[in-house]
């Protein structure tokens, strides 16, 4: 059987010790052993079958927006599903591949006059990515508006899991704790008025525009938000907007952002992460905890 899937990998656009700086938002990260980019439910299948079989570990990347990868690389296989992305509506519902633009998907909402999703107007992931992660922005959470969500387990099985079932919490969700990969998501959404949708989303993004560093690569909000605080302003008060360390820098124009201004490393993130975690605690009292995904290895 592996012989046969094998054969079906010219269908696959297949790399070997690529980059992922070439995919990341941070514009860093080391590479890849092995990297596909599946189309389809039944790519993503053979790929993981086939990983199985070859006792390759799999890593599963959506828009790389909220992500950073070691300088190491990351060791067996690596799917990026920007290519499943399709999106439909039907009724009062949106049915989104898990590599659709979440931004897209707003747009979608919008012109079909379907409220809800404002919120995630300017969030740069993708819907595989706010599903896992439980994105959020302006209040709004992907909690509020996702009905089901259809995943390939680590087996290859597919499986639907409803709302109730996804465990959502403060940029978690289920699809965290056991493997799966999401493959569509179902938002339910609610009957509106595509000027006003389109009005609040424009007020939205230009809010976003005014306050983040949009304009330089970066990860995203850095930290979680930690209780009765906000990391923005306990890393502003340490006064550590503007600290750099390699390429990487603290945002000057959003404490709560690190962005690419030279030629930035991984490590060079790590570093500034780290350094703003021990001010703040010593400063502060208050332990941030990292919001960013960070995966990879080590550089040797």
């Amino acid at each position: 059987m592996t012989a046969d899937i094998i054969t079906t990998f010219p269908k696959v656009k297949l790399m070997q010790n690529e980059p992922l700086s070439n995919y990341t938002n941070t514009k860093t990260g080391g590479k890849a052993d092995f990297l596909a980019f599946p189309v389809s439910l039944a790519e993503v299948q053979e790929l993981v079958i086939y990983a199985n079989k070859q006792g390759l570990p799999i890593t599963v990347i959506g828009n790389a927006s909220n992500l950073i990868v070691k300088d190491g690389g990351i060791r067996g296989l690596v799917m990026i599903l920007t290519s499943m992305n399709h999106v439909e509506v039907k009724d009062n519902e949106i049915l989104a591949e898990s590599g659709a633009s979440l931004i897209e998907v707003t747009k979608v909402a919008q012109r079909a006059s379907l409220t809800g999703l404002e919120f995630a107007a300017g969030i740069p992931g993708s819907v595989g990515g706010a599903v896992f992660m439980n994105a959020g922005a302006y209040g709004g959470e992907i909690s509020m508006v996702a009905d089901s969500v259809t995943v390939l387990t680590p087996q290859a099985t597919l499986k639907t899991i409803q709302r109730d079932e996804l465990d959502f919490g403060y940029r978690h969700s289920r699809v965290q704790d056991e493997g799966d990969i999401v493959i569509t998501a179902t938002f339910k959404l609610q009957s509106g008025n595509a000027t006003e949708i389109q009005a609040k989303m424009d007020d939205l993004n230009a809010r976003r525009a005014a306050k983040q560093p949009l304009d330089l690569p970066s990860c995203g909000s850095v930290f979680k938000r930690p209780t009765g605080y906000f990391a923005g302003k306990l890393i502003h008060d340490a006064g550590l907007q503007g600290y750099q360390f390699g390429g990487a820098q603290v945002s000057t124009k959003h404490a709560g952002f690190i962005v690419n201004v030279d030629h930035a490393t991984a490590s060079d993130y790590l570093a500034v992460i780290q350094h703003v975690q021990g001010t703040v605690l010593t400063q502060a009292g208050v332990q941030l905890e990292t919001e960013v995904r960070i995966i990879g290895e080590d550089p040797v």
